[in-house]
């Protein structure tokens, strides 16, 4: 062998050699995406798996609590259009014709005062109609004001209401649930339960506390089949909303119209299909989406798929919410400069 063909022998060798290593980063990178994409193809493959069976509705037995209107009402309705025998509970008079829906059975009780009340009408309803497949938690009352100028008594009656009043008829099915094997319990909680916003210092926090039932709740009965759900709807057309209204601060006015009013069929819909489902988390609309993998933080998820979703999603969300933020400072500011510049123009008068 020649000099020259030594030398380029040794030249293409050593060329190799240093290709191979700068090429080796994008082998690694094309293995590592293969398995995850192998990784992910495999969680899909075998989620339906492990996901709960779906509560079939037709002849089960429904109690939904704040039956008498608004969401509550939308929610019995569906069910009842999917074959299921209802149980209207709520703290005001409640009939029939009143409904416009062929219930079964109407309770007139209020959930957040005495347990052994509360309990004492889940048995007769039971005794009625047998046992309870599924509850919703729909009896709830909401208000918004400035911190400073919320009465300290309203932030008791709320969470008697929105809290306890889904804890006491959950307490009361639960046993029964669990000697059965099976169940759903429904908690309608709120945006503004994932959130905190102006304006609800007072509801706010009975609806969060709603989550960490919720979560709890769900842990303990996971291994007797029994599967929770917590909705979060958003703003809704109901007679609540029209009276939470009456009192709601500029800034709260302000926040709330960048989302808009939601019907309560179609929050009913979307809450009775979760709950069916067995799913954990129950959003209606694209920000309730977002703000469910936003939040979602510890809570269990149903599916793996489910989990992958707020995987993928979490960073470019938590971009936009910073900017949703952000438009809600600055709502806040101004009214704050607009109604000091008035009074201070009130003074030069």
């Amino acid at each position: 062998m020649s000099y020259e063909e030594g030398l380029s022998s040794t030249i293409t060798d050593w060329l190799f050699f240093n290709s191979w290593w700068l090429l080796l980063p994008f082998i690694m990178l094309l293995v590592v995406a293969a398995f995850i994409v192998a990784f992910v193809l495999l969680l899909y493959m075998i989620s339906p798996l492990i996901s709960p069976k779906p509560l079939k509705l037709n002849g089960a037995h429904v109690v939904v609590t704040g039956g008498s209107s608004g969401i509550g009402k939308s929610i019995a309705m569906e069910c009842y259009r999917q074959g299921a025998f209802i149980t209207l509970v709520a703290r005001d008079e409640v009939s029939r014709n009143k409904q416009n829906i062929n219930v079964v059975l109407c309770i007139s009780v209020d959930v957040s005062k005495d347990y052994g009340q509360v309990e004492s009408v889940i048995k007769q309803c039971q005794e009625k109609l047998g046992p309870v497949d599924m509850l919703v938690n729909c009896a709830g009352t909401s208000f918004s004001g400035k911190f400073e100028e919320v009465e300290v008594e309203r932030f008791r009656s709320l969470m008697e209401v929105n809290y306890l009043g889904s804890v006491y008829p959950t307490r009361a099915v639960i046993t029964t649930m669990k000697e059965r094997r099976m169940g759903r319990i429904m908690f309608v909680s709120s945006q503004a339960g994932q959130i905190g916003l102006f304006g609800y210092t007072a509801y706010s926090p009975s609806k969060f506390a709603l989550r960490g039932l919720a979560e709890s709740l769900q842990m303990e009965m996971k291994p007797y089949n029994i599967y929770v759900t917590i909705a979060y709807p958003p703003d809704t057309d109901t007679p609540g909303l029209a009276e939470e209204n009456r009192t709601k601060p500029l800034e709260t006015r302000l926040i709330s119209e960048t989302s808009g009013v939601t019907q309560p069929e179609q929050v009913a819909k979307t809450v009775v299909k979760d709950a069916v489902q067995g799913n954990f988390n129950s959003s209606v609309g694209p920000d309730g989406y977002m703000l469910s993998a936003l939040t979602c933080g510890m809570s269990p998820v149903t599916s793996i798929t489910e989990g992958l979703q707020q995987i993928v999603t979490m960073g470019l969300f938590r971009t936009v919410a910073l900017f949703y933020l952000g438009s809600f400072d600055s709502i806040v500011r101004r009214c704050m400069i607009e109604r000091e510049q008035s009074k201070a123009a009130d003074k030069r008068e």
